[in-house]
């Protein structure tokens, strides 16, 4: 189990084992070099693996030490454990950062595993009968089974609409993702387990009160957050920098704390045109000072690694940037062990189209006193819905804005199966789990239970991890994503006095210390051009997976011509459907036995 995620913590490992447990950790060593090792125990006999960073550890222990408490080590691991022995599972609304915590307790005969507030570190189980298994990655649970589990079919009906795999299943039967802010209690004797709730938070923009300053508000949660992964580290601590609003902002904040000398990394497309960010990143990596570094990948080089991402991301994910990110964190890993990234910053400051959408509202709230006879009869498809569902339920009854690759009817045409639930309504769900009468609260809501979790955290920490490289994500520090729920919406889209736009708190902050010119230009997300390298290039590549054996057992893979044909045409659409299916057919046929 250990063997096969060596590359989350190449410096060391650690395994202890008794009779009905064991647990086991591979180290990346960032936190008390020489002494960190785990497992750790106490004078009790209660042990402790940790995956991540407690960036408030320093305080804790200052705290418990004055409580005659006294530490063998001086990693953050510890301080968790003697927390726990203190406080027993109230302990956890202390810990300020990303975990992912297994502790063995021999007093109560307990396992306890605990993942941090917004699931930055992933935490995985399987439980059947009386054998339960824990890991950081799916791999290293499949390596303790005797046969491989059977695929949800469920998971594979999500994955072609979403793209990835919605916790808190996996494409395993009988193996698990534990919830971000949830921890579990596994009871050794009667082999039962439970899971609580410890943390969770409500998108609900709160009207504008004229007597606070929500730019200064921001400024010190922001600046406070970077400061924060700066400093819990014994190693040096770059940034990930794609020369967009994001990272810009996290790499100007670092320098404004007072932290010179540090490294940026940057990464662009050989022969990429307008896929190349490089220029960007130049721009700010010169206005900050910066230690800039950069790589540029091929087709070749984007293609060959498709292999090992498939066995890296331990699950279906069909993100394109997943690649570009594991060799900028491979050329990051030379020079530092923990980069900072720009991650979460549209989802919890309404980035993306949230202000075309936040537009269209707008004239969508005044129709909505109309007759809805009246709506019904337009021919605006949007009046329509209107006319069906009112304002606040607008987007309830259109599952839309979240990655919509396949629709319910085109796997219904598609697939050899059926899955028991749609994926539209899982998608109306997630609207409808935050009380706020406002389509934006409600946008958000769903991308940060959904989208940010299993698509962008998954891929930045797998990719990432795979280069034995950590990735710290600021813009998630959970006194700010509180802060966030409730901030009203005219400092998130701008409103229609101003203007609409996306994260205006966030460009408040910019604009006075990055260039115009990078707050401004328009929003790329992390552009890849493997779909012109696909529609022109790569169509023999692109044959064979969809003719695979495996990906037939699934769907009808002889109704896939007219989506190549439309591929070959230039269709941008058919281009990611067709990078759906290729994942989903390397995955099978990577992982399948």
């Amino acid at each position: 189990m250990l063997k096969v995620i060596r590359h989350r913590g190449p410096d060391s490992q650690g395994l202890w084992a008794t009779n009905n447990f064991a647990f086991g950790m591979r180290r990346l060593s960032i936190i008390d070099l020489e002494g960190g090792d785990q497992p750790i125990w106490s004078d009790e006999g209660v042990g402790i693996v940790f995956n991540g960073e407690i960036y408030n550890f320093k305080r804790l222990r200052e705290e418990l030490e004055k409580t005659d408490i006294v530490f063998k080590t001086h990693s953050d691991t510890e301080v968790v454990l003697q927390l726990y022995l203190k406080k027993g599972m109230d302990a956890i609304q202390d810990l300020e950062g990303m975990f992912a915590i297994c502790i063995y307790d021999p007093r109560t005969q307990k396992v306890i595993l605990v993942r941090d507030r917004l699931g930055v570190k992933p935490l995985y189980y399987y439980h059947k009968d009386s054998v339960f298994i824990f890991g950081s990655e799916i791999k290293s649970i499949l390596e303790a089974l005797p046969l491989q589990p059977d695929i949800t079919k469920q998971a594979v009906w999500d994955y072609l609409t979403l793209r990835y795999v919605p916790g808190p299943e996996t494409i395993w039967q009988d193996i698990y993702k534990l919830e971000p802010g949830h921890f579990l209690e596994y009871a050794l004797k009667s082999h039962g387990f439970k899971i609580e709730k410890y943390w969770s938070f409500q998108f609900y923009s709160e009207k504008i009160q004229k007597n606070r300053n929500y730019e200064k508000e921001f400024e010190g949660l922001f600046l406070e957050a970077v400061e924060k992964r700066l400093l819990a580290s014994d190693v040096p601590v770059g940034i990930l920098l794609s020369g967009g609003l994001d990272s810009s902002a996290v790499a100007a904040a670092a320098v404004e704390l007072g932290h010179k000398n540090f490294h940026t990394f940057s990464i662009g497309f050989e022969d990429g045109g307008n896929f190349s960010e490089l220029q960007y990143a130049r721009k700010v990596a010169e206005h900050i000072g910066s230690n800039h570094h950069e790589i540029i990948i091929s087709q070749k080089e984007f293609m060959g690694f498709l292999g090992e991402f498939i066995w890296y991301a331990d699950e279906p994910l069909a993100d394109l940037a997943s690649i570009p990110l594991y060799y900028v964190s491979k050329l990051a890993s030379q020079y530092v062990k923990v980069v900072l990234s720009g991650e979460g910053a549209d989802e919890v400051l309404a980035g993306y189209n949230m202000d075309q959408l936040a537009q269209k509202l707008f004239y969508l709230k005044q129709a909505d006193f109309l007759p809805k006879a009246c709506l019904e009869r337009l021919p605006y498809k949007s009046l329509q819905t209107l006319s069906k569902s009112g304002y606040s339920n607008f987007l309830k009854h259109t599952p839309m804005y979240i990655s919509n690759v396949f629709s319910e009817k085109e796997k219904l045409e598609l697939c050899q199966f059926q899955a028991n639930h749609s994926t539209e309504q899982y998608i109306r769900d997630l609207y409808k789990n935050t009380p706020s009468p406002n389509p934006i609260d409600q946008l958000q809501q769903a991308y940060c239970q959904s989208w940010l979790v299993e698509d962008l955290l998954m891929k930045a920490d797998k990719m990432s991890m795979a280069t034995s490289l950590e990735l710290r994500v600021p813009f998630l520090d959970h006194s700010l994503v509180e802060w966030a729920t409730k901030l009203p919406l005219e400092w998130k889209v701008g409103s229609w006095r101003r203007g609409f736009t996306t994260k205006k708190i966030l460009r408040n902050f910019a604009a006075r210390r990055i260039p115009n010119e990078i707050i401004d230009r328009p929003k790329q997300g992390f552009p890849v051009p493997a779909y012109n390298w696909i529609q022109k290039d790569l169509l023999k590549f692109v044959h064979e997976p969809l003719k695979n054996p495996q990906l037939n057992s699934w769907l009808h893979t002889d109704k896939l011509s007219p989506l190549v044909d439309q591929l070959q045409e230039g269709s941008m659409e058919a281009s990611h459907k067709v990078w759906n299916l290729l994942v989903l057919s390397l995955w099978l046929k990577k992982w399948i036995k």
